[in-house]
């Protein structure tokens, strides 16, 4: 069950916003495309990766060899809704359109059977 404290923890960290407001714009996402993305070495996109896991804000998929991450289907109505506002605010952000850009531009990204 997700904690308000732990949540707002989460959003308290730039870098997850940004990996928050990729995986809502586009549902799910790998670790890959989200380093890609954002530019920053794996470990460290992981490591945030796992502090919104164990938080309950995001859930995984796994695919073959491929972990899909996406928002958790369990997040209450209110934190998703400021996940949206968060990411409406942001995404008017150089920053934010330079991430978009950079995982359009991704070569070779993983294929998905289901989602």
């Amino acid at each position: 069950m997700l904690q308000d404290q732990n949540f707002f923890d989460t959003l308290s960290d730039e870098t997850r916003r940004r990996l928050l407001a990729l995986l809502l714009k586009q549902g799910e996402l790998c670790v890959c495309e989200l380093q890609y993305a954002v530019d920053m070495p794996q470990p460290k996109i992981s490591r945030h990766l796992a502090v919104m896991r164990e938080a309950e804000v995001l859930a995984v998929r796994r695919e073959g060899t491929w972990i899909y991450y996406r928002l958790h289907s369990g997040l209450p109505l209110w934190a998703y809704r400021i996940v949206e506002a968060m990411t409406q605010s942001i995404s008017q952000s150089q920053m934010f359109d330079q991430d978009a850009v950079r995982l359009e531009e991704m070569a070779n990204r993983p294929a998905r059977c289901s989602a």
